[in-house]
C-alpha cells in the first residue's frame, strides 16, 4: 500500500538500519529514460529525497510539479505509465492533460433523424427507459452498463458478439469480425454505422496480398520521424547489396488496426528489421507505455520469423537480445550493426551481401 514519502523513508531507514537506505545515484539509470519526470521532480518538495534514491517500483506518494506550475501527487509507477498514446508534454501532468483535451459539449439537434446529442437514430436499438432521452452511444460513452440485448443490437451485421453477464447486467463485451479480428471499443461508431472491420479494411489495401513474414511496400507506413533513419539506411545501402525499398512486414496478428508493422529499415534478404529509437524532442518517445508497444511489435516480428535490432540512443536501454546503444548515426555504428547481423544470421550469409 502506498504511503507518504516521509513515512516510506523512515520505514526504510528502520528496516535497513541506515541513515541513508538508498544512496544518491542508486537508481539513476532507471530514471534517465524519463527526462520529463526528472524535470517535474523536486527534492525540496519530497523531504529532500533525490529522485535517483527512489526505486521505480516503490509504492510511495511523491509530489511533482509540471512546467506550468501544477502540483500533483503520484506514485513512480503512475508517472512512468502516464504518457499513454499522446505526444504532448501535458501528458505527464493530469491537470494540463485535462485542459488540453476538454470534454465534448453535445449540442441539441433539430433533425428528426438525429438524437438531441447529434448521433444518428438506429432502428435496431431497443428502447430502454422512456424517461432517459440519451441514445445508446451516449450511454456507452458515459460508461453505463448495458443489458445483453442492448449490446447485441450495437454489433455490426455479420459480426460476432461476446458478452459475459451477471444477474442480467453485462460486465464485459467485445466484438470480432468474421475473420476473428478484435474490434476495439474506440471503433464503436464504425460498428454502429455498419462499416467493415478496420483490420480487414486496411489489410485489403496491401497486407492481404502477401504471406505472413513477407516484406512489402505499404501505403499505411508513416514517414520517417527524423533525418536519422534515412541517413542510417543510406549508410547500410552503401555497405550491403540488399533491397531496402520495402517499408512493412506482414504479421499474423493485428498490430492495433493493421496486419502489418513498419520498421525503420527492412532487410528482407536477412529477415531482419532495424529500428532507430530516441526519446524525441519532449522525451516521450519509446518510454513508458510506448516501450510496451515496441515490445509487442518485436514479438509480432519474431513470431513471423524475423529478428529485430534496435539502435537505442541517448539514455534508452536495450529491450531486446540484439539491441545496440549509440549516440547517433556514424560509420562506427554501421560496423557494429553489420557485426550484429553476422551474429544473428551468420557471417557467411551476411558476407555474401557485402559490397
Amino acid at each position: 500500500m502506498a504511503e507518504s514519502v516521509e513515512q516510506w523513508w523512515a520505514r526504510r531507514q528502520w528496516s535497513k538500519g541506515e541513515e541513508t537506505p538508498y544512496p544518491i545515484g542508486r537508481y539513476r539509470t532507471d530514471w534517465e529514460r524519463y527526462p520529463m519526470l526528472i524535470r517535474q521532480y523536486h527534492p525540496d518538495l519530497n523531504h529532500g529525497i533525490v529522485l535517483s534514491q527512489v526505486p521505480p517500483a516503490a509504492e510511495v506518494y511523491l509530489l511533482w510539479e509540471c512546467d506550468a506550475g501544477h502540483r500533483f501527487v503520484a506514485t513512480p509507477e503512475e508517472q512512468r505509465s502516464r504518457p499513454g498514446g499522446t505526444r504532448r508534454r501535458s501528458a505527464w501532468c493530469p491537470a494540463c492533460a485535462e485542459g488540453a483535451a476538454p470534454r465534448r459539449i453535445r449540442m441539441p439537434q433539430q433533425d428528426d433523424g438525429m438524437h438531441v446529442c447529434g448521433h444518428a437514430r438506429d432502428p435496431r436499438r431497443i428502447e430502454h427507459d422512456p424517461g432517459d432521452d440519451r441514445c445508446f452511444l451516449c450511454r456507452r460513452l458515459d460508461g453505463e452498463r448495458l443489458t445483453r440485448e442492448e449490446l447485441v443490437t450495437l454489433a455490426a451485421p455479420g459480426s460476432r458478439v461476446a458478452v459475459s453477464a451477471e444477474n442480467g447486467t453485462a460486465r464485459t463485451h467485445s466484438w470480432q469480425c468474421d475473420r476473428g479480428h478484435p474490434v476495439y471499443e474506440a471503433s464503436i461508431e464504425r460498428i454502429l454505422s455498419g462499416r467493415r472491420c478496420p483490420v480487414c479494411r486496411h489489410a485489403a489495401a496491401g497486407a492481404d496480398a502477401v504471406a505472413v513474414g513477407d516484406a512489402f511496400v505499404s501505403r499505411w507506413a508513416p514517414t520517417p520521424a527524423s533525418a536519422a533513419e534515412p541517413a542510417l539506411k543510406q549508410r547500410i545501402a552503401e555497405r550491403l547489396d540488399v533491397d531496402l525499398g520495402n517499408n512493412a512486414v506482414r504479421v499474423a496478428r493485428p498490430f492495433f488496426s493493421h496486419l502489418e508493422v513498419w520498421p525503420d529499415i527492412v532487410i528482407p534478404e536477412l529477415r531482419i528489421a532495424i529500428e532507430y529509437d530516441t526519446t524525441g524532442r519532449h522525451g516521450l518517445e519509446h518510454v513508458g507505455r510506448r516501450e510496451a508497444t515496441d515490445r509487442k511489435k518485436d514479438r509480432l516480428l519474431r513470431a513471423a520469423g524475423w529478428e529485430v535490432v534496435r539502435i537505442r540512443c541517448g539514455k534508452l536501454q536495450p529491450i531486446g537480445p540484439w539491441d545496440l546503444t549509440a549516440g547517433g548515426v556514424s560509420a562506427v555504428l554501421v560496423d557494429r550493426i553489420l557485426e550484429r547481423l553476422g551474429e544473428i544470421r551468420g557471417e557467411l550469409i551476411v558476407g555474401a551481401y557485402r559490397r
